[in-house]
């Protein structure tokens, strides 16, 4: 679904040049969920926006589908956003003048899709997600958990090719960060979702099938849940802990 062949990318202060990401090379396979994570500065963030291309590559190829996305242009990338690529955002992105259901059907109004599909779509996606009696409210009165699930919600509206989502649970306390990621092991198991999720939770991370581990811009180590959850979160730690400990990201 998503492959990443020798994604370089740095960042110029004056003379100097700073290396972030260093020839990275990964696959998220269709219907999978994968975590990206590493200490502070290790590239996190940064592979998610050129991924996206929210910022532009030094080298490298970013394949979605087999189409090398990096190669298009501003108007084509504004409909691969909008078509195939579901975005899920720490701070929500909700627009606080439109309801939750005018939200979720937010990117089916931008592709002109006829009113009375995406209204039946987004009835089903509130009743599937647990958020159909909040469907009336507006983003100042619900909660962290219930925004961040109306935004995956949303994420799904278009059936993306795959749905990236930056830290989705920073805001979050524990239970609200639950209900989160277990919306994103729904979308997988219900609507064969593909999840590539930049985290430094390694709560959040150990319901994923796969974590992919950065250190100073480089991949330092995949590791697969081959057991439980928490024998999975056990192993996160302990690599987290040769890492350097701290997977908290400002990068």
């Amino acid at each position: 679904m998503l492959k990443v062949n020798h994604l370089s990318k740095s960042y110029k202060t004056g003379s100097r040049t700073y290396p972030v990401l260093k020839d990275i090379s990964l696959e998220v396979n269709r219907g999978e969920f994968v975590a990206v994570m590493g200490p502070s500065g290790s590239g996190k963030t940064t592979l998610l926006n050129c991924v996206s291309c929210f910022v532009p590559r030094d080298q490298g190829e970013i394949l979605l589908a087999g189409q090398d996305i990096s190669k298009a242009n501003e108007k084509e990338m504004s409909k691969i956003r909008n078509q195939r690529i579901g975005f899920v955002f720490q701070d929500f992105m909700l627009l606080d003048g439109l309801s939750v259901f005018e939200n979720i059907c937010l990117p089916q109004i931008i592709a002109g899709k006829p009113i009375a599909q995406m209204e039946a779509k987004a009835g089903n996606i509130c009743a599937s997600f647990g958020i159909d009696s909040i469907k009336n409210k507006y983003p100042a009165e619900i909660s962290g958990g219930e925004k961040q699930r109306t935004a995956v919600a949303r994420a799904l509206m278009n059936q993306p090719f795959i749905i990236m989502a930056d830290e989705p649970t920073g805001n979050l306390d524990s239970k609200s960060c639950r209900a989160v990621i277990e919306a994103f092991v729904q979308a997988k198991k219900e609507m064969g979702a593909t999840v590539l999720m930049v985290t430094h939770d390694s709560f959040a991370a150990s319901f994923c099938d796969r974590v992919i581990m950065l250190k100073d811009g480089m991949v330092y180590n995949e590791l697969r849940r081959d057991g439980s959850r928490r024998e999975f979160m056990d192993r996160l730690l302990y690599t987290i802990g040769r890492l350097g400990g701290d997977c908290d990201d400002d990068e």
